[in-house]
């Protein structure tokens, strides 16, 4: 099975499907247009066992969209597509976006101190030294204020104390970001709450609002809302043909490791693929990517107890996970929950299914998508001993056509993969029909 799947990476084919214009659900009612998980080769029973697996860790929903368009869409128990849960500190990246928004209405400079939006005195150092603690600082957990005071939620003068340079430590700090807010608001002249609602819920069809919990600002929403901003986030910033966030330099630079101390962090977003990644209450600098089953240019919202939004530009992925702990524990940064979750998605594909068949040559078949006829092409090979269709599950549905041309008029939508056979030589691939 290895060589067929390696075949048809080496043919350009993403299981994910054929790279497509998003879709944008309209901002206001329920239609939500879907997709059949069959056309992108998900075989049901696996996605039984990825929803078993969530629902025995106490999830209550959990969305995935393709192209913007949903996949999958599971609620558990009592909670419904229009039930509300807390963001945690996934909600962290909607004040990133925030911040973004007002820098590129020139209400904001991300490179000026923080004291400058704040007053000083906002913490309890010396004015000179709480003068380099940048807005930056803020958004990138490099502001050297320490974490390890007894409440790290604490926002008060009292318990912001001194422990490093600005940019030269990074620490998963709740305070520094939570005044963000003042920040904003200072900025903005317009609350949290007003500022969101203005510049991004209007805009997306977003529902939910920030509450105070403690020192904390906390985003509660539907599930729904988490995919609209993930969907948002996916198309860098726009939302359909308006943009939300149109400053192209920032949304890189939020989605790009943000500092050299934490390669997985950019701001506020936690980041894939990356070769080291540091976690929160630590100072260790682990090798390897924070989620290593995820594709490497996965960005992620990631809160406490398993709040997560996952946004995977090439495939064209936004995925929404709401609920309790996991089995797994409680933690503030949900990746080995992630990481787990990545593993039975990368086990959606039906391939596993296919025959195996040795040594195979890529063969080029066109149009893919495909509405009628099928064109193959392989080492000039004009006609085929045999040639083997399977569908997504595996099933020969096909067999015995001696032609370079294939007549699928009548097979229904969805990921077909084929076998060739010619003197002595295999050839394989894949197409969608349409």
């Amino acid at each position: 099975m290895k060589h067929f799947f390696t075949l048809l990476l080496l043919t350009g084919f993403s299981f994910a499907g054929v790279c497509q214009t998003l879709y944008f659900p309209p901002l206001t009612g329920s239609t939500w247009e879907t997709t059949d998980p069959a056309t992108l080769g998900w075989c049901p029973e696996k996605i039984g066992v990825l929803l078993d697996y969530l629902g025995q860790n106490d999830t209550k929903a959990f969305i995935v969209l393709k192209n913007g368009k949903i996949v999958i869409e599971k609620y558990y128990g009592a909670f419904t597509r229009d039930s509300v849960w807390y963001w945690a500190s996934a909600g962290k990246t909607i004040t990133s976006m925030l911040v973004g928004i007002a820098r590129e209405n020139g209400q904001l400079d991300i490179n000026r101190p923080s004291s400058d939006y704040m007053g000083t005195g906002w913490t309890s150092l010396p004015p000179q030294q709480e003068a380099q603690i940048t807005v930056r600082h803020q958004l990138t957990m490099t502001t050297g204020l320490d974490d390890g005071v007894p409440d790290m939620d604490c926002t008060l003068p009292g318990c912001l104390t001194y422990k490093a340079a600005p940019g030269t430590r990074w620490a998963y700090h709740n305070a520094p970001y939570t005044l963000l807010d003042s920040v904003i608001r200072s900025a903005t002249g317009l609350s949290l709450n007003a500022y969101t609602t203005q510049k991004i819920k209007s805009k997306t069809g977003m529902t939910g609002l920030w509450i105070k919990s403690g020192y904390n600002n906390v985003y509660v929403s539907t599930a729904r809302s988490m995919a609209r901003y993930g969907l948002l986030v996916l198309n860098r910033g726009v939302w359909d043909t308006q943009a939300v966030l149109g400053d192209t330099a920032y949304f890189g630079q939020m989605t790009r490791t943000s500092q050299n101390i934490n390669l997985s962090y950019g701001y506020l977003w936690w980041l894939a693929g990356k070769s080291s990644f540091m976690l929160p209450q630590s100072q260790f600098v682990f090798n390897g990517s924070a989620v290593p089953n995820a594709p490497d240019d996965m960005v992620a919202a990631l809160g406490k107890n398993g709040q997560i939004i996952n946004v995977v530009p090439s495939r064209g992925l936004v995925l929404v996970r709401m609920g309790n702990a996991p089995g797994s524990g409680s933690s503030l940064v949900s990746n080995v929950f992630d990481n787990e979750i990545w593993a039975k998605m990368n086990d959606l594909s039906c391939t596993s299914a296919v025959p195996e068949y040795g040594t195979q040559t890529t063969v080029k078949v066109f149009p893919n998508p495909v509405r009628d006829v099928l064109y193959l092409s392989a080492d000039n090979q004009a006609v085929y001993d045999r040639i083997t269709v399977y569908d997504h599950t595996g099933r020969e549905i096909n067999t015995g056509s001696h032609q370079n041309t294939l007549d699928a008029s009548a097979l229904p939508a969805g990921l077909y993969f084929l076998r060739m056979e010619t003197q002595g030589k295999v050839f394989g691939s894949s197409f969608v029909k349409q």
